[in-house]
């Protein structure tokens, strides 16, 4: 994050370790790695609880963790599509769920989407875009329940980034790559750099809002 314009601050990221969420969790200010397991709620209650305990408050969540299983849908099986909806989506509802009862007034929460939960044009991410248009949803229909708080969400959607989970290199990087308008792959920091300004006090009156960030993928 920006440290003098979050100033005093406390963030939790959500899948920190590498890729998107290391580069978030990197902008700077105090942030905490959530190690737990998202989608258990007794593990995400506890530390939501313990770093309230510790630090006082908490003022942004960013739902960074997520997955994708890229291949044909008729080929996916039961096992793989649970883990992709227990990360992308219940992970989502229940670390958000916990950081409400701790949050500040006037807080921040920002979802980790994807610009193919607002139009799919690649093949083999059918069950990733279903939940990434789930958190779509998702964030629009909570913004209106906590707008009374004075706390924003919003869903920042990457297209085809870099990452280890998606690399420029990889055998799925040619057809993304071409839908681009730009004709290339972002880099993380272009989702963190979008992230710190949602965090941040010039965006307080966005919210409901889905920011793609996709090179021209969705133009």
């Amino acid at each position: 994050m920006n440290t003098q314009k979050l100033a005093g601050k406390v963030a939790v990221v959500t899948g920190p370790s590498k890729g998107i969420g290391a580069s978030i969790a990197k902008r700077g200010g105090t942030a905490l790695a959530v190690q737990a397991n998202v989608a258990k709620k007794i593990d995400i209650e506890r530390l939501f609880a313990g770093t309230k305990n510790a630090i006082g408050r908490l003022d942004i969540l960013v739902n960074n963790a997520g997955t994708a299983i890229p291949k044909k849908f008729e080929e996916a099986t039961l096992e793989e599509m649970d883990r992709v909806i227990d990360i992308n989506v219940r992970g989502v509802f229940v670390a958000t769920q916990a950081a409400l009862k701790h949050m500040q007034d006037g807080g921040r929460i920002i979802m980790i989407g994807s610009s193919v939960g607002e139009r799919n044009m690649m093949p083999g991410l059918v069950p990733y875009a279903a939940t990434k248009g789930a958190v779509k949803m998702f964030t629009q229909g909570l913004a209106r329940e906590v707008g009374s708080r004075d706390i924003t969400v919003n869903n920042v959607q990457p297209g085809p980034i870099d990452t280890d989970l998606n690399p420029a290199s990889g055998d799925w990087a040619l057809p993304q790559k071409a839908v681009t308008a730009l004709d290339r792959y972002g880099h993380v920091d272009d989702i963190a750099a979008m992230v710190a300004f949602v965090a941040g006090p010039e965006s307080s009156y966005i919210t409901g809002a889905n920011l793609t960030v996709d090179g021209g993928m969705n133009a």
